[in-house]
């Protein structure tokens, strides 16, 4: 059971992939303008983590080694591709605010990374618990960060007048300046919080 734990909190809390490992960056601070979108890409991009995972962890036997890396991002793009045809058709609006990022999933270094440090050397179970966790880490760190995004920038958390008539609304957190600024805060945040935690 402490296995699992620890496959389950490594990607969520001791390697975050976007707050520790500073993993994933162009999406990160691309698409996190509203809480929407980060919510749909930390989906989108849990769902390649999972699915990738546990296709490389059920064939790693059989791939041999001088291919791997070209065999991975065919599987990972496989499921980009199948994440990106249901955006399409089931969330239009999400899909087209996302655009470009869906497709680059495939490039994703936290994808391909924890395809060949753990997928690539561990059993199906425990790849799982590992994509579902790192997809977690990711998704939370897009939520936080497209929440502290969309509330100083517009005054909404989904849409959702939350600040009142009286905020006067930030628009750079809006910009590609504010994300680096909101990303730059939270990661001080984090730090502080980890060290008051005791979390290495």
């Amino acid at each position: 059971m402490s296995l699992i734990k620890q496959d389950l909190t490594r990607g969520i809390i001791h390697e975050n992939p976007t707050f520790r490992l500073l993993l994933g960056m162009c999406p990160t601070l691309a698409v996190t303008t509203l809480v929407i979108n980060g919510l749909g890409m930390g989906l989108a991009t849990t769902f390649v983590l999972i699915c990738s995972n546990l296709v490389i962890s059920a064939v790693r036997q059989l791939i041999p080694d001088r291919i791997r890396i070209p065999c991975f991002i065919m599987i990972i793009a496989t499921f980009v591709t199948i994440a990106e045809m249901l955006l399409r058709a089931y969330q239009p609006d999400l899909y087209a605010a996302l655009g470009v990022f869906i497709p680059l999933i495939v490039v994703n270094c936290i994808i391909l990374g924890r395809a060949e440090a753990f997928a690539s050397k561990n059993p199906l179970g425990r790849s799982l618990i590992d994509g579902l966790g790192y997809g977690v880490g990711f998704t939370l760190a897009l939520l936080i960060l497209s929440a502290v995004r969309e509330l100083l920038g517009k005054g909404t958390l989904l849409g959702i007048n939350i600040m009142g008539s009286a905020f006067e609304p930030m628009s750079i957190f809006g910009l590609p300046p504010g994300a680096f600024i909101a990303l730059g805060l939270l990661l001080a945040l984090m730090n502080v919080v980890s060290r008051k935690l005791g979390i290495d």
